[in-house]
């Protein structure tokens, strides 16, 4: 009896530090401009636990938004291996990656990647509708308001301040509850107070919700405010 459970405890505490990301010897290389190749990652071990926010810095060029691209699915390495959520992405095609990533995983990209024709609305409701969520307006409805937008709904993102269209990224970002965000300059487009309206609202939402959090930066800011912070030199990682 004891030792069930000693076992049982053993394996809720294993499920419980598991990691919602990891890369095992990731490496990218690509053919060069001049013929032969390039490496743009060498052999990179990186991991992310549930609710833990990881910054990646560094110069431009030097293979941070490759990384991010690889580390959710929607590039592939030349080496290595990459779990999310617990799936290896390298045993899965690109329509099941894709269906790894619905409901679980969100995305904020640096120029907001909303689809013109939408409503900001309509945007939010997107990642719910395509899993089938029967609720996806009253949900989108409330993550609008809590990004402060809930008089903007019926507004297209041309219609739309770029601090405003960001917002309603963060939302359709977040309205599925994801377990992971991969984000990619976030503030990028922004000026300095809007991009703190961005940052605080983001680090808000992933706390309420205990998403964990990937982000691509230049801003030391924004880095300083995650748990950790790796800096990518030379297509290598460094805790700072």
């Amino acid at each position: 009896m004891n030792s069930q459970t000693t076992e049982a405890e053993h394996s809720a505490a294993s499920a419980a530090i598991q990691p919602v990301l990891s890369a095992i010897g990731v490496a990218k290389v690509v053919n060069g401009p001049e013929g032969g190749s390039l490496t743009i990652l060498h052999e990179l071990d990186f991991q992310v636990g549930s609710g833990e926010t990881v910054a990646i810095v560094g110069p431009s060029g030097s293979g941070k938004s490759t990384l991010l691209g690889i580390l959710a699915g929607l590039d592939t390495p030349t080496g290595g291996q990459v779990s999310l959520l617990g799936e290896p992405l390298s045993e899965l095609d690109e329509d099941s990656r894709a269906r790894l990533r619905a409901g679980k995983v969100g995305f904020v990209f640096q120029s907001f990647q909303l689809l013109p024709g939408l409503t900001a609305l309509e945007n939010v409701m997107l990642p719910l509708e395509l899993t089938g969520e029967p609720n996806a307006a009253s949900l989108a409805r409330n993550m609008l308001e809590k990004v402060g937008l809930a008089s903007r709904e019926g507004h297209q993102p041309l219609q739309l301040s770029g601090g405003e269209q960001q917002r309603v990224a963060l939302a359709r970002a977040f309205v599925s509850r994801p377990s992971v965000l991969f984000a990619d300059e976030p503030t990028g487009n922004l000026d300095t107070d809007t991009g703190d309206t961005v940052v605080e609202l983001m680090f808000s939402l992933r706390e309420q919700l205990g998403t964990a959090v990937v982000l691509v930066t230049h801003d030391n800011t924004l880095a300083s405010q995650c748990d950790r912070t790796l800096r990518m030199g030379n297509g290598r990682l460094e805790e700072i």
